[in-house]
Parts: C-alpha cells; sequence; structure tokens
C-alpha cells in the first residue's frame, strides 16, 4: 500500500495593518508567531490615495483602516525584527503601488537581502479603484503606465515578485455578480498585458504573463464560487494559449489568493459569520484544481468595528484545522468529471466570455470603465432588493430574527477601539522626519522623478531614489499629480428612475406630497466626506431616493466637507446624506456640521450611514445629526420614508 502524498497547504495570510507602524509590527509578529505564514499590508487611507497624514483630507483617517506610511523610516518601524527575504508578503496598494515598492526594495537593501530574492504581491490593480474601490489618482492611461512599468522592473529586478495582482475581490463587495466578476477581472489582466507587451522581450513575455496574479471574492454560495474557480481557471488557460500563445502550462496557471467575503458578514448576530467564513473558505479550497494559493480570512466582527487580535487568531485558527486536522490535501481534485460542476461552470464561462466581447468591442477595460461601473451599480441594486423583499434569505436580517443575544458582543469591548492619539503621534514623527533629512537630495530626487514621468521613461528607478532619499508619499504622489492630473471615476448612478422595483407606489406619492408643500421637487444630496473609497452604500441610496421620485445630488468620492456644504447651498439641498466607512466618522460629520452651521444652513437634515459603535451614535446625534444608519439598517424603503419625513414642511413647522 502505497502513502498517500500530502498536498502543501496555501499561505495563511491575515489582513492586517492599523494605527502606527510600530502598533502594526507587534501584531504582524504576534500572528507570524500563531503560526500565519505570510504578511498581508493593509495600508490606511493616506497612503492609498497618496496623501502624507498632515494633510487636510487625511483628517481623521490617519491609521484607521489600516497602517500610514509616509516614507523610509515608517516602513523600518513597520517591518522592525522581520526578515523581508524570508516573509512573501502581499501589499495591498494600487494608486501608489510603485512608490510602496520602491519603500519595500530600499529597506530590503538596508537589511541586506537579495532583491532579486524578494517573494510577494504588489496588488497594483487600478481599474478595480475606478470601479469599486475608489484610491485611484491618476487617470486611466497614465495609470496603466505605471501599473505596467512595475511590471517590467519586477521582470528585470525580482523575478519572484508578483508585479500585479487582478482584484476581482472589491467587483463582487460592489455587487458583480460571478460572470462580471470573472469578465471585469480577466478583461483588466489583458489590458495590462496588452500595454506590458511593448515594455519586454518578445522571449520574456510568457514568464511575465505567468507573474500576473488575481485576488478574489468567495461568497456563500459556495458551490456556485467553487465553480466559478473553475471557470477562472479555464478561462485563463484559454486566454493565454490563445491571446497570447503561452505554450508553458505551468506559465498558463491560474495563480490566485483570496479573501473571503465581507460584504455578507452581519451586524446583527454576528456569531452567525463565523460559520459564513468556514463556508466560504471551502469554496476556494476544497477543489484541488483551482485551490487558492494563498488565504486570509475576516473576522466574525468586522461588521461591528475594528477586530482584536484574538479575533485574527480566531479566523487563522480555521485555516490551520481545516489545513492539517482534515484529509483534504490527501486527494486528487474531487470535482473532476462532475456534471453538475462542469455544468455550472460551462455557464459561467459563457456568461463571462459574453461580457468580454463586450468590454472588448468598446476598446477593453480601460474604455469600458462607465459601462462596468454602470453595470456593478444595477446588480449591487438587485441584490439589495432581493435581500429587502426576502428573496435572498440572510440568517439573522431577514429570517430568523429572534433568538437569545449573542454573549459575544456583550460588553464594550467586542471590538478594537482605535488609538486616539495615534494620529497625533504618526504627524509629529512625519514632521520629525522631514526636519531631519537631506533637503537638497530630496529636491534633486523629485525632480528626476517629475521628469522621468513626463518624459514616459519608467517610473520605478526615480522611485527608489526618491524613497533612498527621505522622500515622503504625499511628495511622491504630488509629483505624479502635477504630471499625470487628477481623475473622478465615474459614479454608475444613472440619472433616470428604475421601474424595476415594487412596492414604491407609496413612497413616490409621499414624495410628490412633500415636493408640492416645498414649492420644488425634494432634494436629497449624498456627500462622502474624506478619503473613503467604499461608495457602494452611497451609489444605493442615491439610486433608491432618485426612483423614489426625489431630485438627487451625488458628485462621488473624495469630497471635503467645505465642498459639500457649498453642494448643498449651491442644490438648494433639503435633506444632506453623509456616508463614511473608514471609521472616521466623528471629525468629518462634526467639520460638516459646522460648516452647515457657519453657512446659514444649520437647520438642514444630516443622516449618517456607516459602521458606527454604539457610543458614536449617541455623541453625533448630541452634535445634530438626524438619523444613523448602520449595516444593519438593510431596508431602504424604510430609509427613504425617513429622508421624506425629515423634509416635510408639516413636521418641520410642528417642531
Amino acid at each position: 500500500m502505497t502513502e498517500t502524498r500530502k498536498d502543501r497547504p496555501w499561505v495563511f495570510r491575515t489582513y492586517a495593518g492599523h494605527s502606527t507602524a510600530r502598533a502594526s509590527n507587534a501584531l504582524y509578529r504576534e500572528n507570524l508567531a500563531n503560526g500565519q505564514t505570510g504578511l498581508s499590508v493593509a495600508f490606511d487611507l493616506p497612503t492609498q490615495t497618496g496623501y502624507d497624514s498632515d494633510h487636510l483630507l487625511a483628517r481623521g483617517e490617519v491609521g484607521k483602516v489600516g497602517v500610514p506610511i509616509c516614507h523610509l523610516g515608517d516602513l523600518r518601524a513597520l517591518f522592525e525584527e522581520i526578515p523581508l527575504e524570508r516573509m512573501n508578503t502581499s501589499m495591498t496598494i494600487n494608486a501608489t503601488a510603485p512608490w510602496l515598492l520602491a519603500l519595500y526594495v530600499a529597506l530590503a537593501e538596508e537589511q541586506g537581502a537579495d532583491v532579486a530574492a524578494l517573494t510577494g504581491t504588489v496588488q497594483n490593480d487600478i481599474v478595480k479603484e475606478y470601479l469599486s474601490r475608489g484610491t485611484y489618482i491618476c487617470p486611466p492611461e497614465p495609470s496603466l503606465r505605471m501599473i505596467t512599468d512595475v511590471a517590467a522592473w519586477t521582470r528585470e529586478h525580482m523575478p519572484r515578485w508578483n508585479p500585479m495582482n487582478v482584484c476581482s475581490y472589491h467587483l463582487q463587495e460592489a455587487g458583480a455578480t460571478p460572470e462580471e466578476e470573472l469578465a471585469f477581472a480577466l478583461a483588466t489582466a489583458t489590458a495590462v498585458l496588452d500595454d506590458l507587451k511593448s515594455k519586454v522581450a518578445a522571449e520574456d513575455f510568457p514568464a511575465m504573463v505567468g507573474r500576473i496574479s488575481f485576488f478574489v471574492n468567495a461568497g456563500i454560495r459556495f458551490v456556485t464560487e467553487m465553480c466559478k474557480m473553475r471557470a477562472f481557471t479555464e478561462l485563463w488557460d484559454e486566454i493565454c494559449r490563445e491571446r497570447y500563445g503561452v505554450e508553458d502550462p505551468k506559465l498558463r496557471r491560474f495563480r490566485y489568493g483570496v479573501q473571503v467575503n465581507s460584504l455578507g458578514l452581519t451586524e446583527q448576530q454576528p456569531e452567525n459569520n463565523v460559520y459564513r467564513i468556514l463556508l466560504e473558505t471551502l469554496a476556494v479550497t476544497l477543489s484541488r484544481n483551482a485551490r487558492a494559493r494563498a488565504v486570509q480570512l475576516p473576522a466574525w466582527n468586522e461588521a461591528l468595528g475594528l477586530p482584536r487580535p484574538w479575533d485574527q487568531q480566531w479566523s487563522l485558527r480555521l485555516q490551520q484545522i481545516l489545513a492539517y486536522e482534515t484529509d483534504l490535501l490527501e486527494y486528487a481534485d474531487l470535482f473532476e468529471g462532475n456534471p453538475a460542476v462542469e455544468a455550472k461552470v460551462d455557464t459561467l464561462k459563457d456568461g463571462a466570455r459574453a461580457e468580454l466581447a463586450q468590454i472588448d468591442a468598446m476598446g477593453g477595460a480601460m474604455k469600458a470603465i462607465g459601462y462596468m461601473k454602470t453595470r456593478l451599480v444595477e446588480s449591487n441594486a438587485a441584490r439589495v432588493a432581493a435581500i429587502e423583499s426576502g428573496e435572498t434569505v440572510v440568517v439573522g436580517v431577514n429570517r430568523y430574527e429572534g433568538g437569545a443575544p449573542s454573549p459575544l458582543t456583550a460588553g464594550p469591548d467586542a471590538v478594537m477601539a482605535a488609538d486616539p492619539g495615534a494620529e497625533a503621534d504618526q504627524v509629529a514623527r512625519l514632521q520629525e522626519w522631514r526636519a531631519g533629512r537631506d533637503h537638497g537630495a530630496v529636491a534633486v530626487a523629485l525632480e528626476r522623478l517629475r521628469a522621468d514621468a513626463a518624459a514616459g521613461a519608467n517610473i520605478m528607478p526615480a522611485s527608489i531614489a526618491c524613497a533612498k532619499a527621505g522622500v515622503t508619499t504625499g511628495e511622491w504622489a504630488e509629483v505624479i499629480r502635477a504630471v499625470h492630473g487628477e481623475y473622478r471615476a465615474p459614479t454608475g448612478v444613472a440619472e433616470h428612475a428604475s421601474n424595476r422595483l415594487e412596492g414604491l407606489d407609496a413612497l413616490r406619492d409621499r414624495v410628490d406630497a412633500v415636493s408640492a408643500a416645498l414649492g420644488r421637487r425634494l432634494t436629497f444630496l449624498m456627500g462622502k466626506p474624506g478619503l473613503d473609497g467604499h461608495s457602494n452604500g452611497a451609489e444605493q441610496i442615491t439610486a433608491r431616493a432618485r426612483d423614489c421620485g426625489m431630485a438627487t445630488v451625488y458628485a462621488g468620492i473624495r469630497l471635503t466637507p467645505a465642498e459639500i456644504v457649498a453642494a448643498a447651498q449651491d442644490e438648494n439641498a433639503h435633506v444632506v446624506g453623509l456616508s463614511i466607512l473608514s471609521g472616521s466618522h466623528m471629525p468629518l460629520v462634526e467639520e460638516v456640521l459646522t460648516g452647515l452651521r457657519e453657512s446659514g444652513l444649520g437647520h438642514l437634515p444630516v443622516v449618517v450611514g456607516g459602521i458606527i459603535p454604539e457610543v458614536d451614535r449617541d455623541r453625533l446625534i448630541a452634535l445634530g445629526v438626524a438619523r444613523i444608519y448602520s449595516p444593519k439598517d438593510f431596508a431602504l424603503n424604510a430609509i427613504m420614508d425617513d429622508i421624506v419625513t425629515l423634509a416635510d414642511p408639516d413636521r418641520i413647522a410642528a417642531e
């Protein structure tokens, strides 16, 4: 009897980073000691969007959704006592990807590492930022050039590094169907490879195709998600063979990491999220022929706030139990030849091919951003409507809502509180860094960066020189903005109302009646202050308000509080909505309310949506916020009814 050969387990990661580089370093070393086998770095929004921690737009955002990295000194602190040469590091960074990779290379050289031996991934996918995440800076064409600059440079200097991680994760979070997730991700990969062909020698191109990796999402419909991953594998092999002529099967292999779905994690009965995470993990591990190379799992309480180290450890233990206690890794593919699986895979592939043909007819992913964004908003609207109607069951949300309260959330410590002094500490150290560097060397490095960016030269050598000279994230990005300009992506919210939704007649009648009493159409302004790019909620609220007959104003993401106040004044808004999911609601909402009062608009009701802890709800109400909504408030029609009530002049007169 021959012994069964076990597969090696995937890389165990936890997506982590918060407060400061030193605090994040302590968390990384603790996670590695607990058996994590790779790092996945979460950067804060100022770092992702190219601002230093003391920039006006960074106020309230520093260290909230990840670690702030402003310069080489921050990265030194982040990886203190962590040898980069022995680490597989995934960096979730896109618009500023060349810069963060430059800092990583500079630090590796300081550590004495062989740069050519470094392994890891930089996400470097700007297309999904235009579609779903919102941390873009420049227009599509120069952004594409920077993506392929990174890829071409790593081919020569970091051959084991993945220069781009095509990220379909946020596409699903934005509402993508499996077919759309397949098509939009593959269209992004082909756009990058088509551009990269001109930057590397023909004989080196197949190896570069083999270095492209993917980062995907796995939802609760785990059989469909497993079939999606098999479809990804087969479609990628097909594209590599037919479009790019790659003959080596190893270079055509679909290599992907995954974080399972966070969109489906519920604030209600959050203990149920443990089961959801497990089932979603099975989708990307059960099928050997389409198994993930790396897996990172959310924590059960992410819908409540910032997970604690123990919560992340619990998610890591799930992976370890699946890999080491079960017999999963001892078998060949369990689904090979299964007719039900093959039929589903074929259906998904056909749907994805149809979408890919549409995108190709429009000139590729970079030309089809508006089309893809609109499809995502429409698909997300259908998803939300199905939950509202009960067609899609979410246990604890729209069915089986009762039961005993969760002991896991008893008391105030169910999530980790952000360090209130972290931002001031980061800003003080940033200013100290600026004061202590060689200003002449900084000026020379920045001028080289400007010249190379303007000339179309590969941006990586100049970026590495900037890193070593002490340039900051904001200074690097300021040069890039000056050369290439800034960009505002389409919102995907159509101006015309949708008639597909049922049950809106009564709401439309109320909107008409209140509009008549107001003397003009009830106007709802949706604003997203700060750097938070998670726009799904803002888009769905705006679309539903439009469908109810309101006049809607939504300019997209990344607005200053002053810009929102000016829009409320210019558009004669009756109600102002603010959507903030980055945890920066307190300073940003307060600034908007202050601005409204100073502009004579203190009477306007303001409603706020986001992941807002109970303690902050009381503070926001005391500041004057009229209504607060969190992920548990999934019934959009009820929110619309509140907005109409707040604008009703009869209610205002009665108060």
